[in-house]
């Protein structure tokens, strides 16, 4: 049984670089996933790729293979989690302007402008300064199953709104050393440049965000508390490996502690909600009585 479960893996990679024809290569990198059985979602744009794909592990290893001969990849680093199936029920690649949606007027290239890059450790030495600010790089609802200790909430639902959300919340920490973090780092990316740019004097980011910080077999996690949001199908991830670990997401229902998210089961709203499993029964997967009564009238 274990060996069926550790069959399949899930990659999840960035790659700061121009692509000169990102139409052509998201089209020519549709279908070699597809030939290759791959499964999951790709965005391609002309500053470079950010990937998150499943498959088995003989796929995933020619995958990783066939990047890395490629002169633009090369260096590229993979994470990888093993898994017993598919994450992704597709495979699509996608050309966006932007790797992650940010929309700032100044030109952001992290290969020219980006904060300081911690290792674990480094990160987790730097957690337990009394004079750190700690800046979860996500979005709320991604904060609310999971974050380091005394971290900041940004009060926002899509990184697009982080550029605003720090002019009017963060300016009095200018002079602070500033910690940042986001899920596997693509975000800090281009966060800390920003930051950078609005003066910000010290700004570090978590080197290979959350999932490597998971990984790593010093820190196992230490002073990360919940679970880690991820945009496939598990929804989200242990993260902290020690018996220091503990829930801090809220039921949607009820209020008690909880850590996993559903979807509403109106396929009208489908609002994803964290949500205990006693209230998913209870309530019969639905987020509120209004979507139960609107399914039930027809």
């Amino acid at each position: 049984m274990a060996e069926e479960q550790q069959s399949y893996q899930i990659l999840l990679y960035y790659k700061f670089v121009p692509i000169a024809d990102p139409e052509a290569f998201k089209d020519e990198h549709l279908q070699y996933c597809k030939d290759l059985g791959l499964k999951g979602r790709i965005l391609v744009a002309s500053e470079g790729i950010n990937g998150t794909v499943s498959g088995t592990v003989e796929q995933t290893e020619q995958y990783m293979r066939d990047m890395k001969s490629n002169p633009l990849f090369a260096d590229m680093v993979f994470k990888i989690d093993p898994s017993d199936g598919h994450s992704f029920r597709k495979m699509f690649v996608r050309h966006r302007k932007e790797l992650v949606t940010f929309r700032v007027e100044d030109e952001l290239d992290p290969n020219t402008i980006s904060g300081k890059r911690l290792s674990p450790e480094q990160f987790y030495e730097q957690l337990q300064q009394e004079d750190v600010i700690v800046l979860d790089g996500r979005t709320d609802y991604e904060y609310d199953i999971g974050h380091f200790r005394n971290a900041i909430r940004p009060e926002v639902g899509s990184f697009r709104e982080f550029p605003e959300w720090i002019r009017e919340n963060m300016s009095q920490f200018k002079d602070k050393t500033i910690l940042t973090y986001c899920t596997g780092g693509i975000r800090c990316e281009k966060l800390t440049g920003f930051m950078l740019k609005e003066g910000f004097q010290d700004v570090a980011q978590l080197d290979g965000g959350i999932v490597t910080y998971g990984k790593d077999p010093e820190v196992q996690g230490r002073l990360f508390d919940g679970k880690c949001y991820v945009f496939d199908e598990r929804i989200s991830v242990p993260i902290n490996h020690t018996d220091e670990d503990i829930i801090v997401g809220k039921c949607h229902h009820c209020g008690e502690p909880a850590d996993r998210y559903i979807n509403c089961a109106n396929d009208a709203c489908h609002l994803q909600h964290i949500c205990c499993e006693r209230c998913e029964e209870l309530h019969h997967g639905f987020c509120s009585d209004t979507c139960e009564e609107a399914v039930v009238a027809g």
